[in-house]
């Protein structure tokens, strides 16, 4: 089977694929090839992956054209995505919710669409779950540029000229990214805080030496893929009202909710934004996605006329590319190696896994995962 990784565009940095993975694909008996220049963004030069047993391509549409297997990090573009044969299969970050129409173009070209983001959250997928892996490093990356626009440092200091008292941190929703970004927070020295509508995680909160804000909102859950369940409008104005004054005496403020498949809820409102000091700065993570942040712009920095900065820089965990795509490379490796028939040399599709129900979208030329089917079913008619 030949596997094909390209180079990313849109300035995407990360890479599908790594020279130790390659290593690994070929002892499993594929053809590795990777497009020239693919991991330059991340420090992987074209030599490492062809000691690592790669072909190194520039001919993109031949390549394409042979494959029988594509990974990549965002998704090719339709024309080069018209060159799949059918039975390719295609994984990688695809946004279903947003790319119906592209999803239902390659379900009728026969490819086999794998949607890393629909990985199921579960004991046995954790160590194919990407969305997890990004999202450990984005929280990261959130701390590390948030209080590289900061104008004041993250620890107390005592010097001979006086004692410089730490800067406040305050991260909003705990799920995987912002786990990481009060560990990062606390390691750096800041004091820190942090609140989610999901009171389980206030020991998590706890165990990592920062505040768990408590804000009564009556009955709040989360979902069995581990998400917060959508609030209600009151809910969501009695969580503003209580994250207000927390915002107001923060340095930094990191925001990280996402609702699946839906926008993201608008957390921090310009009246908030209103009451915070200047030089402040607030990471919005769900730029993208919408937006925790009232004038947040995804992929931009603007600042308010109060003196705030707003980063709403997507997919921060691109800046660490080297990092974010060994890991997000080693997710892939594990979904191959789970459904990988040694013998017939081929991924073996048992769609009566959990895994491959949860995760492949189409099969066979057609939409088949339940969340997209009916869609595609009620477009056709």
């Amino acid at each position: 089977m030949n596997l094909v990784a390209l180079k990313e565009a849109g300035g995407e940095r990360r890479v599908a694929v790594i020279p130790p993975v390659v290593s690994k694909l070929c002892q499993l008996g594929l053809t590795v090839r990777v497009e020239s220049g693919a991991g330059a963004a991340a420090d992987f030069p074209d030599a490492a992956y062809r000691e690592a047993g790669a072909e190194v391509f520039t001919d993109r549409s031949a390549a394409l054209a042979a494959a029988d297997m594509v990974w990549h990090v965002q998704h090719a573009s339709g024309a080069e995505e018209a060159l799949f044969r059918p039975g390719t299969l295609y994984a990688g970050f695809f946004d279903p919710f947003r790319q119906t129409d592209r999803l239902r173009r390659l379900a009728a070209a026969g490819v086999h669409v794998v949607s890393m983001e629909m990985m199921p959250r579960t004991t046995l997928a954790q160590k194919m779950d990407a969305l997890s892996s990004q999202a450990n490093l984005a929280g990261y990356a959130a701390v590390v540029h948030g209080a590289g626009r900061l104008r004041r440092i993250l620890p107390m200091m005592m010097t001979p000229s006086g004692t410089l008292s730490p800067a406040r941190v305050f991260v909003i929703g705990v799920g995987v990214a912002g786990l990481q970004a009060i560990a990062t927070a606390k390691r750096l020295g800041a004091r820190v805080e942090a609140f989610d509508t999901r009171p389980v995680v206030e020991e998590q909160v706890r165990s990592l030496g920062a505040k768990f804000v408590k804000i009564d909102l009556g009955e709040t859950g989360q979902s069995a893929q581990g998400y917060a369940t959508e609030l209600t409008p009151e809910q969501v104005e009695r969580q503003r009202e209580g994250m207000a004054k927390i915002c107001a005496q923060s340095d930094l403020v990191i925001t990280t909710a996402k609702l699946f498949g839906r926008p993201a809820p608008r957390l921090v409102t310009q009246a908030m934004l209103d009451r915070m000091q200047a030089g402040s700065v607030v990471v919005d993570l769900a730029a993208g996605a919408g937006g925790n942040v009232e004038g947040s712009r995804p992929g931009e920095t603007v600042v308010t006329p109060n003196g705030v900065t707003i980063m709403g820089d997507m997919a921060l965990e691109a800046t660490v590319a080297r990092d974010s795509s060994a890991m997000y490379a080693a997710n892939l490796l594990a979904f191959l190696e789970h459904f990988w028939d040694a013998g017939a040399k081929a991924f073996a599709y048992r769609l009566d896994d959990e895994i491959l129900a949860g995760c492949l979208l189409s099969h066979s030329g057609r939409l088949i995962h339940p969340r997209f089917a009916d869609t595609a079913d009620s477009t056709a008619s």
